[in-house]
């Protein structure tokens, strides 16, 4: 998958999986038995690989990049608990959701422990920028997330709305990600400056593939036209509305609105999008956002860290899942 990247960091991830899993520990029986199935559970972990990579581009890294990783993973995991239980889902990654098995007053308890052991977490070590950082992403990330359901019952359908959405609920985090991985190595702040814009292109490039399995047949871990039913803007269904006859765009809106749990009617939409170059469109953006983000890194001396970290951003793009 992507060799190159885990081989570059491979021993600071397996050092961060045990200082990660100490940072969690609670002396509550039942926490703990959630953060042990919460750890088992865990994804590709990008985000830290994201930080170390950054970090380690200007620098050595030290206990402050571990704390950094740690304080991005305990914030990323807490806005997925809590996004399960406002989007009522019981599934996530293959697995149980935590309010599948806990029920939702444990779920929402879960992901405040969470984000208040990553301001400890923070504080105890006087890690006073990265705290600074990694708030402003989930400020963003909720003011994203509200953003999209306001427009979403609206179906006010624009593209610069959209870029706002995505640029505050997805692309946010993956920015401070890279942003507090160089201040760990550099406590530099033009370096972290462009590790942030960096961060927040590959980002934008994620949301957007996302979007576009939306479109695709493969298995991607949720079904073709989700996002449709779901009422969620994307990118390719804008493009699509802003670009044909007021008579599909109604037609399309009257699905989205009242027949979006109709397999069949959503299929009609997404065939709509794919005829009228919606997903050629969203693709061309994508890789748009990829190439610039490859534009930052080219200003930063050639190394492995570098070569690893191209690696991931055409990872983010390319991946079938």
């Amino acid at each position: 998958m992507i060799k190159n990247v885990t081989d570059t960091i491979a021993a600071e991830l397996k050092i961060f999986e045990q200082k990660f899993s100490d940072a969690v520990k609670s002396q509550t029986p039942l926490l703990d038995s959630i953060m042990k199935y919460i750890i088992k559970r865990k994804g590709k972990q990008l985000r830290p690989m994201f930080v170390f990579l950054s970090a380690k581009l200007h620098g050595d890294i030290n206990e402050s990049t571990y704390r950094a990783a740690a304080l991005v993973e305990m914030l990323h995991t807490a806005t997925l608990v809590h996004d399960d239980v406002v989007d009522e889902s019981f599934e996530r990654r293959g697995f149980f959701s935590i309010n599948a098995v806990w029920k939702n007053k444990i779920a929402v308890l879960v992901g405040d422990y969470l984000l208040s052991k990553g301001l400890l977490l923070s504080t105890e070590n006087s890690d006073f920028e990265h705290l600074q950082i990694l708030s402003d992403a989930v400020r963003k990330m909720s003011e994203g997330e509200l953003l999209q359901i306001e427009k979403s019952r609206k179906l006010n359908l624009d593209e610069s709305v959209y870029f706002e959405i995505i640029k505050n609920k997805t692309a946010s985090l993956l920015s401070s990600a890279c942003a507090v991985g160089a201040y760990s190595t550099t406590k530099n702040q033009d370096i972290t400056n462009q590790m942030k814009l960096f961060g927040e292109k590959v980002g934008i490039a994620f949301q957007i593939k996302d979007d576009l399995f939306d479109y695709g047949s493969s298995d991607i871990g949720k079904p073709t036209g989700n996002d449709i039913q779901e009422k969620k803007l994307t990118l390719p269904l804008i493009y699509t509305l802003n670009n044909i006859d007021k008579k599909t765009a109604r037609k399309i809106i009257y699905i989205i609105k009242n027949e979006n749990k109709n397999k069949a009617r959503v299929k009609e939409v997404v065939d709509i999008v794919a005829k009228n170059g919606g997903i050629n469109y969203a693709e061309l953006k994508m890789q748009q956002y990829r190439d610039e983000a490859l534009e930052i890194l080219n200003n930063f001396n050639p190394s492995p860290e570098r070569a690893a970290l191209e690696e991931l951003v055409r990872f983010t793009t390319d991946r079938k899942y």
